[in-house]
Order: C-alpha cells, then sequence, then structure tokens
C-alpha cells in the first residue's frame, strides 16, 4: 500500500523515493514493521487472551509430565498477532499488484482462520483434540485448491504446472491438470509438519524462520533474471515481490520468538503453525523449489515421519518405536531438557538450510 501510493504517486517528483523499487530495502523495512508490532503489542495482547483463556490451551494428558506442571494456563492462539503483523508488513511494503503477494496472504490468512476454528473448540471444550483431523484436511485442501488455482491460471510462468527436480538442469515433470492435486498435497503436508513440530517452547520457531529466510534467498534469486541464468534455475518474472512478504514473515516470528522462547508466555497454536506451514508450502509451490523443501524445512519432515512410524509400527506390533512420538517428545523421555532440545533442533536446521541453499549452484 506505502509502495504503490507512495512510490508509484510521487517517485517522477521526489527522485530519492527510487529507493523504494527495491525489493531488498522494502523486504527489510517490512521485517522491522512485523517484529516491532509484535513487540509493541505482544504483552498487551498476551493480558487480553489470559483473560479471554481462563485455563489457557489443553495439555496433553499423555504428554511428558513436566508439561502438566509448567505448560498448564499458558494462553495460545498467538499465531493471530503473527498473522496480523504478517499482513501488515506485506500491505505495506509490498507491490500489490502482484498476485504472488495476495496469494500468500491468502493462504496465511485462510490457514489462520482454520487453526483459529480448532483452537476456540479446543478452549471451549477445554479438551485439545479440537475439530477432527477429516475436517481439518478438507478445509486446508479446499483454501490450497483455491489459491493454488488462481496462481497457476494468472502466472505469467509458462511452465507453471511443471515439477523440477534439484540438483539438475533440464530434468521436469509436466503434471498438467494434477499439479493442483501434488500442491495440494505440498500445502497441506508443510501445514500440518509445522503443526507437529510446534510442541516445546520456541522449538518450531527457529525452523521456520531459518525456512522463511532459505525461501527468502529463493524468491529473490529466482525473480531475478541475471542470477536465475547464472544459477540455471526457473526466471519467474515478479516472483522477488515474494521477499517482502517473507520478510515480514520473519519479523513477525522473531518478535513472537521473544514471548514464545522457555518458558514461553504464550503459544501460537494451531492458529499460528497451520498458518505458517500453509504459507511456506505455497512459497515452495510458487517458487517452483518444492522438491528441496524437504531439506529446507528437514525438521518438520523429521517429526512428522517419526509420527507415521509411530502409529504405523503400534498398529502392527502394539509396540513403540520411539519412548513418545513427535520425536522432539522422545528425547525429553530421554532426559534431554527441554531447551537442549530446541537449540539442537535449531543447528539441524540451520545446517539443513545452508546445504539446500547450496544445491541451487550444483547443476
Amino acid at each position: 500500500m506505502f509502495y504503490n501510493l507512495v512510490y508509484q504517486s510521487f517517485c517522477a517528483d521526489c527522485s530519492v523515493l527510487n529507493i523504494l523499487k527495491y525489493v531488498t530495502l522494502r523486504s527489510i523495512c517490512s521485517f522491522f514493521v512485523s517484529f516491532l508490532l509484535v513487540l509493541l503489542f505482544g504483552s498487551k495482547f498476551i493480558s487480553l487472551l489470559a483473560k479471554v483463556q481462563k485455563n489457557g490451551q489443553p495439555i496433553r494428558d499423555d504428554g511428558p509430565e513436566s508439561h502438566l506442571k509448567t505448560k498448564v494456563g499458558t494462553p495460545t492462539m498467538g499465531g493471530v498477532i503473527i498473522i496480523a503483523s504478517v499482513i501488515i508488513g506485506s500491505l505495506l511494503f509490498a507491490d500489490l499488484t502482484n498476485i504472488n503477494v495476495w496469494m500468500c496472504i491468502s493462504v496465511i490468512l485462510g490457514f489462520g482462520a482454520i487453526g483459529a476454528i480448532d483452537d476456540f473448540c479446543k478452549i471451549k471444550k477445554y479438551d485439545y483434540h479440537g475439530i477432527s483431523g477429516k475436517k481439518k484436511f478438507a478445509l486446508q485442501a479446499s483454501v490450497a485448491a483455491v489459491c493454488v488455482y488462481a496462481t497457476t491460471m494468472y502466472s505469467c510462468f509458462p511452465e507453471s504446472t511443471y515439477v523440477f527436480f534439484p540438483l539438475f538442469k533440464n530434468f521436469y515433470i509436466d503434471l498438467g491438470g494434477l499439479f493442483v492435486v501434488w500442491a495440494i498435497l505440498v500445502i497441506v503436508g508443510s501445514s500440518n509438519a509445522v503443526n507437529l513440530t510446534d510442541g516445546l517452547d520456541g522449538l518450531a520457531m527457529g525452523p521456520v524462520i531459518m525456512s522463511a529466510i532459505c525461501f527468502a534467498v529463493i524468491s529473490y534469486l529466482v525473480g531475478n533474471s541475471i542470477f536465475a541464468e547464472y544459477l540455471k534455475i526457473q526466471y519467474i518474472l515478479g516472483m522477488s515481490e515474494v521477499c517482502v512478504f517473507l520478510g515480514s514473515l520473519i519479523g513477525a516470528c522473531l518478535g513472537f520468538t521473544w514471548f514464545n522462547a522457555p518458558p514461553a508466555k504464550i503459544f501460537m497454536g494451531d492458529t499460528g503453525s497451520i498458518a505458517i506451514g500453509g504459507a511456506l508450502g505455497f512459497v515452495a509451490i510458487i517458487t517452483k523449489q518444492e522438491l528441496i523443501y524437504p531439506i529446507v524445512g528437514g525438521i518438520f519432515v523429521l517429526e512428522t515421519i517419526s509420527v507415521i512410524l509411530q502409529v504405523g509400527y503400534y498398529k502392527l506390533t502394539k509396540k513403540r518405536i520411539f519412548l513418545m512420538a513427535p520425536i522432539h517428545h522422545h528425547f525429553e523421555k530421554k532426559g534431554w531438557s527441554e531447551p537442549t532440545v530446541v537449540f539442537r533442533f535449531w543447528i539441524i536446521s540451520i545446517v539443513l538450510c545452508i546445504f539446500a541453499l547450496a544445491t541451487l549452484k550444483i547443476r
């Protein structure tokens, strides 16, 4: 909004405004706006939620025993302030004529609404189960399908239904009409994977921030014809504008970590985790780097696989592979302190993101 109203209206009369044409500067601006919004209003928002949610977020009774003592009464739905800050930062500094920006906003808002419904049901019933998995999947798939279809229809990229393989210059598969199905699986899978990871104070924030930084770099490279040609990756006109959205997401998540660091004063809940996961999955789809995403979000993949293996193995043998799933609880049961689990998972995420970026040069 600020970019469109100020820069495009007055740049001819005020040459100093030409600095706003640089997406890197506007991404930094959106980062600081979102970061400061969360920091400035975070405490008041937490106080408000604490009054409304008298008992806080319901805690799993089958989880680690320590959680029943340390996390009871902590308010949830902190994702509301994350999403609000992301949208404000994006609307202020992104080019609002860019369809990708609007679709990113639509995804995080749509998935956030689904998560909010789930959180509201948990709080109202004081039951950690929320809405059923089938209903949640149906809602997530619907939002993902609409946004992917709209992006594909209005995309200026002729190969929008292609899936490109990393490490190869010209190795791809054209999914045609099945691309929407593929995209739904990626986006919904990402959404639920981040949701599974959000089980300890600050645990999900580290991998989320690192993944968003990684995709901000990727979206900038993909949207720059010179860098795209040099790296032999797909050039997509206007994709660098997604950096502004991701800058805002990074700022909001970093600001939220101030309050979510152990011991957490607030949880982002499904409102935040489902929305952020969906947004990251969507960015992976539109930048045509969805096959790199399992590396970028390796922690999310690890958490999801641990749950799948645990459930599948238990159904077959009535025995468990892990002491508890998702796998971060397994390490808690092994005697790792909560901060130890969190910081070690963060370290793994940093290494994976660096490796993922390195693959862009290997062709």
